[in-house]
């Protein structure tokens, strides 16, 4: 691991330990301590059998090695100089003194500079974390004779990035997923016994308002369980998986709540068509609403509403489907309430279907909105400008070791996000060099929760082309 090693010229022996967990490598004193001996620093790659080589090329290796460490720690001090993570908190403000600032764009001004200062530190701590283990993995061969020297955090992961982000940042993210997790099983538990006493209450009136209502208590027990199948889904490592879907399968999640928008759309179509069909002659009388529905309903609203306000905080596209749907269900149900009710007492007969027809508007309005934005990302919709600012901290943190950036381009491929760096660097820099750097940054964006993959050009004119046809959607 750059920075982390030690040569011992007398004994010819390298001295290392582990930086993840608290297991030591083992050391062993009898037999040739050679570099390309798997026999003393096996990382699993098969080396245990190689046969010692002679002095002159165990000391060819040892100086090949250190001259690789001593460039790739350059790399690293010119990425760990001027991060100062106390430095920046002094700059934040505590919910307390936020609490007292009684001009409103003040507070918000501040609010923001919080969200920044966060973005700032976690960049800082991927950094922190990845690009020492990202820059020991380079070239574990150097010298192309099939026996590897060295066993960075990368091959001891598998590429699993995520096991190399600091403790607080893995711990963060496990329990979001854990409370996103918990929000979709007390969603599907709540669907299962609100969709139970409407089909009940149902068969006790004849009111549209309530059969639009447990039509939407049935599609948003579907809403869940695509929600959580598609999750499931992802979350899925087989082996043929993984080959089928090469770049993982994150955009099923996007694709399910696409299906979900279609299906809600088509369903409330056919509502707003039988409130049209019951406004025609002949003209029924006003449908009284049986204490049944109406106890159904006034618990629709209040769980729906708990979940609501209890999920509103979790930032997944899953989650915050479903807090859309309970946001919706509260004003559905209040509404298929008071449509009957106020129809009955006040002998209009015609506003129950006249409700019913509303509602389905609503649905169908609220729906088609979300099927729009969900198209509009899986066709690669550029990413907002809190996720942008983000990146170009990332890039503004390698500026030590490049000349500069030509261009940073984020957009959507689901809800995750695809960038692309274009970087400058000098034209006599080295192949060795170059590729360390393009792809420690990449691998520091892909450690970013919002980055779903990352892509990194080196260049060394400012002028050169952008890199992509611009008329490539119309060479097909």
């Amino acid at each position: 691991m750059v920075g982390r090693r030690q040569w011992n010229a007398d004994q010819g022996a390298r001295h290392r330990g582990s930086h993840i967990g608290e297991d030591a490598r083992p050391q062993y004193e009898d037999g040739p301590r050679d570099l390309e001996n798997g026999r003393y620093y096996d990382y699993g790659i098969g080396n245990k059998d190689s046969r010692p080589k002679p002095r002159i090329m165990k000391f060819q290796d040892a100086a090949r090695t250190a001259l690789e460490d001593a460039r790739r720690g350059e790399i690293k001090r010119a990425l760990m100089h001027g991060i100062d993570r106390s430095g920046l908190e002094k700059y934040r403000k505590s919910d307390e003194e936020l609490k007292q600032m009684k001009n409103k764009k003040l507070r918000q001004f501040y609010e923001q500079q919080n969200e920044r200062l966060n973005d700032w530190l976690e960049v800082d701590a991927v950094v922190m974390a990845i690009a020492d283990d990202v820059l020991e993995s380079m070239n574990p061969d150097p010298d192309h004779d099939g026996d590897q020297e060295r066993c960075g955090g990368i091959q001891r992961v598998e590429g699993n990035i995520g096991e190399l982000l600091p403790d607080e940042e893995k711990e963060k993210r496990r329990k979001a997923a854990k409370r996103a997790n918990l929000a979709i099983n007390i969603n599907v538990i709540a669907n299962i016994l609100l969709l139970a006493g409407k089909a009940f209450a149902v068969f006790t009136t004849g009111s549209l308002s309530l059969v639009a209502s447990l039509v939407d208590s049935a599609l948003d027990l579907l809403c869940t369980l695509i929600v959580w199948s598609t999750s499931r889904l992802v979350l899925w490592r087989l082996q043929a998986m993984q080959r089928r879907f090469p770049v993982g399968k994150r955009r099923l999640e996007p694709l399910g709540i696409l299906v979900f928008s279609i299906i809600m759309v088509i369903s409330f179509l056919q509502i707003l068509q039988e409130s049209l069909s019951r406004l025609m002659p002949p003209h029924a009388e006003a449908e009284i609403l049986s204490w049944a529905a109406i106890a159904s309903l006034l618990a629709t609203i209040i769980l729906k509403g708990a979940i609501g306000l209890g999920c509103r905080p979790i930032q997944s596209s899953q989650v915050q489907a479903l807090v859309q749907d309970c946001k919706t269900d509260v004003i559905f149900n209040t509404l298929s309430l008071l449509f009957p009710f106020i129809g009955y007492r006040a002998n209009v007969w015609w506003l129950d279907p006249v409700g019913a027809g509303l509602l389905s508007i609503f649905i169908i309005y609220d729906w088609g909105h979300t099927c729009f934005e969900n198209v509009v990302r899986l066709s690669g919709e550029a990413a907002d400008d809190h996720t942008l600012k983000k990146l170009i901290y990332l890039a503004y943190r390698f500026a030590p070791v490049v000349t500069g950036f030509k261009n940073v381009t984020a957009y959507h491929a689901g809800d995750g996000v695809w960038v692309e760096f274009d970087v400058l660097l000098d034209e006599k820099t080295p192949l060795n060099r170059s590729h360390d750097i393009a792809e420690t940054l990449q691998y520091c964006a892909e450690g970013l929760g919002e980055v779903d993959r990352a892509f990194v050009t080196t260049d060394y004119a400012a002028s050169g082309p952008l890199g992509h046809a611009t008329d490539s959607e119309w060479n097909h």
